[in-house]
Parts: structure tokens; sequence; C-alpha cells
């Protein structure tokens, strides 16, 4: 279930990339942090005791929402606030 605003939006063509193993439906261009929460996805990353962190301030000063990234063989930590969707990356969040 897609948790996106639909009326009087338009986007560009849905790609897919890989969240957890998940095959997901985002947009090009869009925060990475956009597409997964409306995936479903509203953890992403852990802090230094353990305990699941969400975005927080969506503008890339917090890092609650970092995330392991697979790009072209690389694999990269990032903010998914900071990070633009692009077809085929394959994305690793926390979860429960």
């Amino acid at each position: 279930m897609s948790l996106r605003i639909t009326k009087n939006v338009t986007r560009p063509q849905a790609v897919t990339i890989h969240v957890n193993g998940r095959e997901v439906a985002a947009h090009e261009g869009e925060s990475l942090a956009t597409a997964l929460i409306a995936a479903g996805a509203l953890t992403m990353s852990r802090d230094s005791q353990g305990r699941l962190r969400s975005p927080y301030c969506n503008m890339g000063v917090c890092f609650d929402c970092l995330v392991q990234i697979e790009d072209r063989g690389r694999q990269l930590s990032a903010r998914a606030c900071m990070t633009l969707v692009k077809a085929g990356l394959r994305v690793t969040v926390a979860h429960e």
C-alpha cells in the first residue's frame, strides 16, 4: 500500500528499487526517504545503543535516515533524505 499523495500530483514513470530485498516502486528524482516512507519503511537506522531511528529533519542535518546503498557494485552509507532515487538502487534499512 502506497502512502503517497496522489491528488493533483504528476510524477515521472515509476522505477524499481530494492529495499531489504523487496521490490519497491519509486520515482526518479524524489528523495530516497520519500520513497521509503511511501513504501511503509519508517525506520531506517539505529543509534549507538541499537534503538531504531526514523527520519527526523529531512534536510540532511540529523543522520537519523542513514541507510546502506548498493549502487553499481559500490556499497555506500548515505542519508536517505539527501539521496535521489534512481532505477536499480539496492537499499538496506534497519528494521525490527
